[in-house]
């Protein structure tokens, strides 16, 4: 019965119960009656209290009753059916429909010349219906096949985390063998199925991983944060979306996340899916090109690796972590970034297991999760030297005709308060710029006792501040380290619960912050681009690993990272002939054996290495260098923790990186570590 026949006997109906009333109304008449004695009619007065009356008025109210009742269905009824139709038609569309989501494949990461560094790989996939779980042995078979227990597969149909009516993943990966047999058994696994998905592929293993870092499963604060933004052009993430949770897979999620594709599916009372409608194909991220040297990046870890090995087995077992990192002066490109332990971005791809973040998170292993690069914080040990050298100049604590005599023991606080160099026998006549050279720590202690004994007390510090440390560099990748540059009133407030005296700035804590010990701390990437502003005469430019984003179509870029200066450091021309002068010795005077390795690169070389003493480990080893000396390009700073001198560790690092980066190996093999020097 169509709307109109219905609106037709509802007016029927109407018009019956007008026409009762009408003729009811027009009996009412007999009420009047005729006196005799008078002229015209007159009210009997009263109330007509006779059976017949009494009925008359019942039904009367009765119509009235019915007449009300079918105008407020015929009224509700034109606006269901005309006012209001195009809406029930939608709800009654939404309650037959439902609209399952399908994931787009993640843009590339490419080095500078176009190598993948991660890219993607079909993956065959076991997927089930939710009613799969229902059936205890089409479970067990499923079970049997995929050789996982009874219980996972179960739990693995019962997750609704891709969406309720989208199949439930099962297994991932599996074998021809098991595609063959669920499509020759039909019968047995009605409701599952094999799909080919897209999943992250690392074809040089774990390469670069703490650059590109790894994707996983959206986590609930991603997915709020994601709902509560305002930002337009904000990805809207579902329930079981693959995101970046670290590195550059983290920091260009919106560009390397795609749009999900859309299929429309009919589902009966039950939700389950009875028929499939229109749907739109998934469009894939964006690649994005890095600005490392996929050859570079190889080199430097490759050279990490081979001096842990050799620190491990021959001065500390201890020895298994360290970072090496290698920027362009000239622009702030990061060519390598390492860090030892590593660790397989493959292991995430499809969700890591229990036991192995258990293992990634354990002590045991040296949180290999941790990009020391950027996150490391250590004592930067004699490294800090040329920023002290600076602070001394330009506050008229030293000249570049000042002149210390090292005995190997300083006592220049009294002898109680005596202070040994590096070099226990003494480095004889010092000047700043030697100073530097040879690593003379006097020189230094010198220094910071003339700060505190100065008028400018924290000259040391402001210069170390100027130069950007205590600060972010503000590199593109996510879990940067701060550092710390200690002074009075942080020292006071850090050691509340010491007695007041051990709370007080003293003189020990000039001398141990002019040679980079105590509690001062910096990352790697900070003392790059420490050397990089020396380098360049002042000048910091902003470290970042994005070189530019590609375009879907074509071969141009959307992106392209426009270059820009982190800092500019105000010292004179003066002061930085010192510094390149003393920096330039360590590489060609300070140690014939350092010499050596650098003889056989085709261009000059300036640098400084370092060792700082750690509380109940062995040293850490620094180095860093820039080079051409003379026309800087490159600087790399590497670190090798639990290790011995820097010169007999992280020296080797920075050669190594420098001969990849100028096609200049070293053909030097690095010998047994020995007390060379700082």
């Amino acid at each position: 019965m169509d709307v109109s026949t219905v609106i037709v006997i509802i007016l029927l109906v109407a018009i019956a119960v007008l026409v009762v009333l009408y003729f009811l109304n027009a009996r009412g008449d007999a009420r009047f009656k005729f006196d005799i004695g008078g002229a015209g009619p007159t009210a009997s007065g009263g109330t007509d209290t006779s059976p017949e009356g009494g009925m008359r008025s019942r039904l009367i109210g009765l119509g009235a009753f019915a007449a009300g009742t079918v105008a407020v269905l015929l009224g509700r009824l034109v606006s269901m059916q005309v006012v209001s139709s195009d809406d029930y038609i939608q709800q009654a569309e939404s309650n037959r429909t439902r609209t399952i989501t399908t994931a787009a494949p993640r843009g590339r990461i490419l080095d500078r010349n176009g190598n993948e560094i991660v890219s993607n790989r079909a993956s065959l996939t076991v997927v089930a219906d939710s009613s799969v779980a229902d059936n205890a042995l089409e479970v067990q078979l499923l079970a049997d096949i995929l050789g996982m227990p009874a219980v996972a597969v179960r739990r693995n149909i019962e997750d609704t985390t891709e969406g309720v009516q989208s199949a439930r993943t099962v297994a991932m990966d599996v074998t021809r063998q098991v595609v063959a047999f669920i499509g020759e058994h039909p019968s047995l696994f009605e409701g599952v199925s094999v799909e080919q998905r897209t999943v992250r592929s690392y074809p040089h293993g774990t390469l670069a991983c703490h650059v590109v870092g790894y994707t996983g499963t959206v986590s609930s604060d991603q997915l709020k944060a994601s709902e509560e933004s305002t930002d337009e052009g904000a990805i809207k993430y579902q329930s079981g979306d693959t995101v970046g949770q670290a590195g550059a897979e983290y920091t260009y999620e919106s560009v390397l996340q795609g749009v999900r594709g859309e299929q429309n599916v009919y589902v009966d009372a039950n939700g389950n899916v009875l028929d499939y409608s229109t749907s739109i194909a998934p469009k894939s991220g964006s690649d994005v090109v890095l600005t490392l040297d996929i050859d570079v990046q190889t080199a430097a870890e490759a050279s990490l690796a081979k001096v842990i090995k050799k620190i491990r087995s021959s001065v500390s077992p201890t020895c298994d972590a360290g970072s090496v990192v290698a920027m362009d002066v000239t622009n702030g490109e990061i060519l390598a970034m390492a860090s030892a332990p590593t660790y397989s971005p493959n292991i995430f791809v499809g969700g890591i297991s229990s036991d192995d973040w258990t293992n990634l998170q354990s002590e045991e292993s040296d949180n290999p999760l941790m990009n020391r690069a950027i996150s490391g914080q250590y004592p930067s040990a004699s490294t800090i030297k040329p920023l002290s050298s600076f602070a001394a100049l330009e506050n008229g604590i030293a000249t570049a005709e000042s002149h210390y005599y090292c005995s190997g023991w300083w006592t220049g606080f009294g002898e109680a308060a005596g202070q040994w160099c590096w070099d226990h026998e003494g480095h004889g006549d010092m000047t700043v710029q030697t100073g530097i050279t040879y690593s003379c720590d006097v020189v230094f202690y010198e220094i910071g006792k003339g700060f505190f004994l100065s008028d400018n007390p924290e000259g040391l510090q402001a210069t170390y501040r100027k130069w950007g440390l205590g600060e972010f560099t503000g590199i593109d990748l996510p879990g940067e380290g701060q550092g710390r540059v200690p002074d009075a009133e942080w020292k006071y407030n850090y050691y509340s619960n010491y007695p007041e005296e051990d709370r007080l700035w003293k003189g020990g804590d000039f001398t141990n912050l002019a040679i980079g010990q105590g509690d001062l701390l910096v990352t790697p990437m900070q003392m790059a681009c420490v050397y990089a502003g020396i380098a360049n005469r002042g000048t910091v430019y902003k470290p970042h690993v994005l070189k530019s984003v590609k375009s879907a179509t074509g071969t141009g870029s959307v992106i392209d990272y426009k270059t820009s200066v982190l800092r500019t450091v105000d010292e004179k021309d003066d002061y930085h002939d010192l510094v390149d002068a003393g920096l330039k010795g360590v590489i060609s005077t300070e140690s014939q054996y350092v010499a050596a390795h650098f003889a056989s690169m085709s261009v000059s070389v300036a640098g400084k290495s370092g060792t700082a003493e750690r509380a109940n480990e062995n040293p850490l080893g620094w180095f860093v260098a820039y080079a051409p000396a003379d026309d800087p390009k490159y600087v790399v700073a590497a670190t090798v923790e639990n290790s011995t001198w820097g010169a007999d560790t992280a020296m080797y690092v920075v050669r190594d990186t420098l001969g990849a980066l100028f096609g200049q190996p070293d053909p030097m093999v690095m010998g047994n570590p020995s007390a060379a020097g700082d």
